[in-house]
């Protein structure tokens, strides 16, 4: 099955500002950079969308300019919960929280947070209760990197400590096969 997994485009965040599940607006003007995420998606296809606002903006575009007739919304597939950590910059973040976490994000929590297993576990049940449904349309998946990076992970089983390698832009557009 196609799959496009496709990043949300640039917020209004000031560089340095950890906001995975906050629900931050995007930069405007965004119309020349929805369209070129357009232009690398198939007309028809089943849409999916992390439920923030950076995302749904974005599926909205999509399912306003193609053959799409609706968006699914699904939780599974928002950002990493960062607890208390949210709208905090990552410098003012309790050394004694962080370094543990930076050590190993993977297994260690955000204090009231997710660890990066938590995220990866969200996306395998989603892949194994959404995905498999057979059908022949493509799949667009409006998300967030942490969770594209949970698919390159899954696809090509890098393991999770080195999700990082994948790059992630904004607004990027990556194809995968299921």
């Amino acid at each position: 099955m196609e799959v496009y997994l496709v990043r949300h485009t640039e917020t209004v965040c000031e560089k340095g500002i950890c906001y995975g599940q906050s629900d931050v607006n995007i930069m405007e003007p965004y119309d020349g950079v929805f369209q070129s995420v357009l232009s690398q998606l198939p007309q028809d296809a089943r849409l999916y969308s992390s439920p923030l606002l950076r995302c749904v903006l974005l599926a909205n575009y999509i399912k306003e300019n193609s053959e799409i007739t609706d968006i699914n919304k699904d939780s599974r597939l928002m950002e990493m919960n960062f607890g208390d950590w949210e709208m905090k910059n990552w410098e003012v973040i309790p050394p004694d929280d962080f370094t543990p976490w930076m050590t190993d994000f993977v297994n260690v929590r955000v204090p009231n947070g997710e660890s990066f297993t938590d995220l990866h576990d969200r996306v395998i049940d989603f892949i194994t209760n959404e995905l498999q449904v057979v059908n022949s349309k493509p799949v667009i998946i409006v998300a967030h990197a942490g969770i594209i990076r949970s698919f390159l992970c899954k696809i090509s089983d890098l393991p999770l400590k080195d999700a990082f390698q994948n790059k992630v832009d904004f607004g990027a557009v990556i194809k995968i096969e299921l």
